[in-house]
């Protein structure tokens, strides 16, 4: 018996087809303080931004001159993830440092 013929009087099940978004992205910034070292701040964006050090540099600068830079861009759940990561090793090593996040 062919098991993919439909018997009389059962509903074929039709699925609608999905559209899926793409998800919201969100900047992160570093906020800049009077007691975190630059060294430090340079540290934070290669380990956890992966940035190289010349562009680490150049956001720490920024941050240094303009009070806040972006850090980077990401979906909500690694954004969140990316800020408690600075907090807690900012914490760890007795500095104020401090990130925010916008949606893009």
């Amino acid at each position: 018996m062919d098991e993919h013929r439909i018997k009389s009087g059962e509903e074929l099940e039709v699925k609608e087809k999905q559209e899926t978004k793409t998800p919201s992205l969100y900047k992160v910034f570093l906020l800049n303080d009077d007691y975190t070292t630059m060294d430090f701040v340079v540290l934070i964006l290669e380990k956890v931004f992966h940035k190289n050090p010349v562009e680490a540099t150049q956001i720490m600068l920024h941050v240094h001159k303009s009070g806040k830079g972006l850090a980077g861009v990401y979906s909500r759940e690694i954004a969140e993830t990316k800020i408690v990561s600075v907090h807690d090793l900012s914490q760890q090593n007795c500095f104020p440092l401090k990130c925010s996040m916008e949606k893009e």
